[in-house]
């Protein structure tokens, strides 16, 4: 009987050092505004743009379609509903560029990429995903605004 005390014992004091903690810095109403669950994570969309199917190369033309791409960007970000977003590097797979978007399901992200004029004319194709990251994310935005110099 001794024995199997000991192992009970044993069990629950190595079980409570693995268990969760709570945070001494949680904010529930800055939580609840994100949309954040206990881990303080959401649901995303991510959006890896790719060069597309479109080989045009007229100035007049690409510059406008990147116009649009840009007006775009900046109307999702006005609406909340576009986190992130920027230009890859030139690499092997022709990917160029992602957004984050701020919706969970890929039919959302579907109806706001058709607003996109570069998706539209297929000089960017997207591939969409499913992901899970930090519901601060759409509060570096604020701090984002007050660092650039210059518009593109």
């Amino acid at each position: 009987m001794k024995s199997l005390l000991s192992i009970a014992i044993l069990i629950l004091s190595t079980a409570s050092l693995y268990s969760q903690s709570n945070n001494p810095k949680y904010d529930s109403t800055l939580a609840k505004k994100l949309g954040a669950d206990n881990y303080g994570m959401k649901k995303f969309i991510l959006v890896i743009l790719k060069t597309g199917e479109n080989k045009r190369s007229e100035k007049a033309y690409v510059d406008s379609c990147f116009a649009g791409h840009m007006a775009n960007i900046n109307r999702l970000v006005k609406i909340n509903k576009l986190l992130v977003a920027g230009p890859l590097v030139k690499n092997e797979k022709s990917y160029r560029g992602i957004f984050i978007l701020n919706v969970t399901t890929e039919e959302e992200a579907k109806e706001l990429l058709k607003t996109d004029a570069a998706i539209n004319e297929k000089i960017l194709e997207p591939e969409i995903y499913k992901w899970y990251g930090s519901a601060a994310l759409s509060e570096y935005l604020d701090a984002s605004d007050k660092i650039w110099k210059s518009t593109f």
